[in-house]
């Protein structure tokens, strides 16, 4: 495969991740993602945030392909605050809860800024001897503290109310040298960001389907905008986009599916789908055939928004083209740039192919 890293999308990359935008609180996505595809044809929103990317080149009465990416990322809520100022809250998604402790966040207040805070647990010279030698880690025992000193100064002084969004404190970097992106929200900005770009170089392409894009909403939460966001578009066939747990650190080695590096992971079927297998095999088949590095894997765990859309309608066939992200759903992630063009360029590859006669095989 012949790559190079594009500086602009390098820099779309980085505003998606940066973005802070939990479960509900799309916006900053959205606006992030918007200057990408403005030329490319009709955008709009709906009530759920989701965000719907039309191509000026879309002539009507062809089959409807829907590229799908959930602009959401595992996140916190305020649920209230203690006496002693330090706030309790809930998770926005599941969450890996060893990574929780000692993490710096962003609390959103009512005027609209993000307070720095500290995820707290009680700390080990107040733990009794029981405590120490049986440590468990649950969601009640943990606190944000953002240095307030009382209830009255959270909410005075520092503007904190229930129901606001909560997020990392974390910004996207880069190592060119050993092309590694560290940052939060990979899952699932960097699907995001793959779906943009698949747009983008699809955008004046004669094709024989209709290309329509949308980055969904909630997805962490129970793929409620994708639920809403395939009936508005009504696809023949899709492909959803994710930022995929990569496997090669805590796998042993025969068992790797999807490993860093390596280009994107199609899934044969997780928790909550089998990606259909007509479909699946295509793909495979026609990367190999265009020398494109995939990996395939059947994964025990996890879920995503093709579970939804494959069972919509009358039926949709739907594959998922990963790029492999290590510790996603924890405050960090690692992804590199290589399996972010690969997941591109097969995805490129499977839209220009696509035919009535080949859509209605699968």
């Amino acid at each position: 495969m012949n790559w190079s890293v594009n500086s602009e999308n390098l820099k779309m990359i980085e505003a998606l991740s940066n973005a802070k935008a939990p479960s509900g609180f799309e916006e900053e996505t959205i606006t992030a993602a918007r200057p990408y595809v403005e030329d490319i044809g009709p955008l709009k929103e709906d009530h759920l945030r989701n965000f719907y990317i039309g191509r000026h080149a879309n002539t009507g009465g062809k089959p409807v392909l829907m590229l799908d990416a959930h602009s959401d990322e595992v996140g916190f809520m305020v649920h209230s605050i203690h006496e002693n100022g330090t706030i309790r809250f809930v998770t926005l998604g599941g969450w890996n809860l060893n990574t929780l402790p000692s993490s710096k966040v962003l609390v959103r207040n009512a005027l609209g800024e993000y307070i720095p805070g500290i995820i707290a647990a009680k700390p080990v010279h107040f733990m009794s001897a029981a405590e120490r030698a049986n440590p468990t880690l649950e969601l009640k025992n943990l606190v944000i503290d953002v240095g307030a000193c009382s209830r009255e100064e959270a909410i005075k002084d520092f503007h904190i109310r229930i129901g606001e969004p909560i997020i990392s404190d974390v910004r996207f970097s880069y190592d060119e040298k050993h092309d590694i992106m560290m940052g939060k929200g990979f899952d699932c900005r960097i699907g995001c960001a793959a779906l943009l770009e698949t747009m983008r170089r699809l955008k004046d392409e004669p094709l024989a389907v209709d290309l329509e894009g949308v980055l969904s909403s909630q997805e962490e939460v129970g793929e409620r905008g994708a639920t809403v966001a395939v009936r508005t578009v009504r696809p023949n066939i899709a492909i959803c986009f994710e930022g995929c747990p990569a496997d090669d650190t805590f796998t042993e080695p025969y068992a790797i599916q999807t490993a860093l590096k390596k280009g994107p992971m199609i899934r044969f079927m997780d928790c909550s789908i089998i990606c259909s297998p007509r479909f699946q095999r295509y793909t495979l088949d026609l990367a190999e055939m265009k020398g494109l590095p995939v990996q395939a894997s059947v994964r025990e765990g996890g879920g995503n928004n093709g579970a939804v859309i494959n069972t919509s309608l009358d039926g949709i066939p739907v594959i998922v083209i990963g790029v492999p992200v290590r510790y996603i759903h924890s405050h960090y992630g690692i992804t590199s740039y290589y399996d972010f063009e690969a997941s591109v360029q097969l995805a490129v590859e499977v839209v220009r192919s696509m035919t009535p006669e080949i859509i209605s095989g699968f």
